[in-house]
């Protein structure tokens, strides 16, 4: 078991030392306080993992100490120890937020069982906020490719609307990232610590749809042989993003309806609803009010999830993200390598293609051209055959093939970097590999320098205008 800082509060000298000797022996760190008031100093001077403290002192109990020690370290466990007959006040004290209690005489080993049991808590509390880092880091606003104007206006909307509860329609075709957009959005607002359930609602047999929205009560049907939660109250705290809304029947559309106006659920097979505190981002590829028009979706459940609609373009509309995406792309796909480079064809006939998958289609399509080309430089045999069949049925103009240079597309990797980092330079230099000092290098080389001036001078107005 891992070392832990350990604080004993007892107001009998020969507990507080007897508990010290032999939480030492164990590879502890412990400290002792005989009076509620040189416990609480100490926890003032220092953090601890774990308070053991007695519930009976005189001066002030362990109740009181309990509620200012969490005032002064909200994140140290507090295990009460008492005697037999002041067991309901020890639960009382569970409630106010003492993660257990002990009676006193307790053997040893029970306190070891504890301590251990804390201590994985504490791990798995730990992992829990490492991943969620990961997620923020991945998923967060800023890594989101957006050197066109359309896209850096849908991650503005973002912005603006993630502070609100209110429901949010994403509108695009398939594969323009509604998902990624729908976690930033997630991981900006006030509920980021809570959880955010994904449901692909096309996934979802129609059978099964009300139980996995609504959850159900066991024997409410067959196969239902425990009482199980719902997505929405699995998202209890937090955001559920309904992706392919669209593909929701229209008898559970009423429903859902209700969890919008309402704020509650009620589980197949029970009489009870139950509230819950959700808030919804919805995301379609169809057209909703078509869909209204010929009597497939229901116009208030149109309204409800419409309050703040988000239109995604589709890459064909934006070409300027297809050289940062490509680069983000094939470092992702380099595994830790030096990234492959692509060949002037290759980057011309990537710039030309509609992507009628868009930047899935995109991503899909450099994995492949990076396993299959067998030196550092991708040639256009690599592509997929989509793409190169799609140049020869519909060729460019000389003029549109010359607007795309292979330099392009490291202009806009600099450009897209600096844009993610906020113009933070180092930041921006580290995330693209190089120094500091070539990317100022390439800046000068490329006659970025203007161009990169003048945002500069906005990020700073912007900051000056949000202290």
């Amino acid at each position: 078991m891992k070392a832990m800082q350990i604080l004993v509060i007892d107001d009998e000298e020969k507990i507080t030392g007897v508990l010290a000797r032999m939480l030492e022996r164990e590879g502890h760190e412990v400290a002792r306080a005989t009076t509620p008031d040189e416990g609480l100093a100490l926890l003032g001077q220092q953090a601890f993992d774990v308070v053991l403290c007695d519930l009976r002192m005189p001066g002030m109990s362990g109740i009181e100490v309990l509620d200012r020690a969490k005032q002064i370290r909200p994140t140290t466990d507090f295990v009460m120890m008492t005697a037999y007959a002041e067991v309901a006040t020890a639960v009382e004290s569970m409630k106010k937020g003492a993660l257990d209690y002990l009676i006193k005489p307790f053997p040893f080993d029970e306190l070891k069982l504890l301590l251990k049991r804390i201590e994985e808590t504490r791990h798995l509390k730990e992992e829990n906020e490492r991943l969620r880092d990961v997620i923020r880091q991945k998923f967060s606003i800023e890594n989101i490719v957006a050197v066109s104007r359309a896209m850096r206006d849908v991650l503005e909307r973002a912005r603006k609307v993630a502070a609100a509860n209110s429901s949010v329609l994403l509108h695009g075709e398939s594969g323009t990232g509604k998902e990624v957009l729908a976690k930033a959005i997630h991981l900006m607002s006030s509920r980021a610590s809570g959880p955010l359930i994904v449901v692909n609602c096309g996934a979802v047999p129609e059978s099964l749809m009300e139980s996995e929205f609504f959850g159900h009560v066991k024997g409410s049907f067959t196969g239902a042989i425990e009482t199980r939660k719902g997505m929405f109250e699995s998202a209890h705290g937090g955001t559920i993003f309904l992706d392919e809304i669209g593909e929701v029947p229209l008898h559970l559309q009423v429903k859902l309806l209700r969890v919008l106006q309402e704020g509650e659920i009620q589980r197949v097979g029970d009489s009870v609803p139950r509230k819950v505190d959700v808030r919804v981002i919805a995301a379609t590829n169809r057209n909703l009010e078509a869909e209204v028009a010929a009597g497939r979706f229901r116009q208030d459940l149109y309204y409800r999830l419409n309050v703040i609609p988000i239109y995604i373009p589709p890459l064909r509309e934006r070409r300027e993200d297809i050289p940062p995406l490509i680069e983000h792309f094939l470092r992702k796909y380099a595994q830790g390598a030096s990234p492959k480079r692509l060949s002037r064809d290759a980057f011309q006939l990537l710039m030309r293609y509609d992507y009628p998958g868009n930047i899935r289609e995109l991503e899909n399509a450099i994995e492949h051209a990076v396993v299959l080309s067998e030196g550092e430089e991708i040639q256009s045999a690599d592509l997929p055959i989509q793409i190169q069949n799609a140049s020869q049925e519909r060729p460019l103009a000389r003029e549109a093939l010359e607007q795309w240079k292979l330099e392009d597309l490291e202009k806009q990797a600099i450009l897209a970097a600096l844009e993610k980092t906020r113009y933070n330079f180092t930041r921006a230099a580290t995330h693209l590999g190089i120094t500091r000092r070539t990317l100022g290098y390439r800046i000068k080389k490329y006659g970025l320098e203007e161009q990169i001036s003048e945002k500069l001078k906005e990020v700073r107005r912007s900051r000056a205008n949000e202290s």
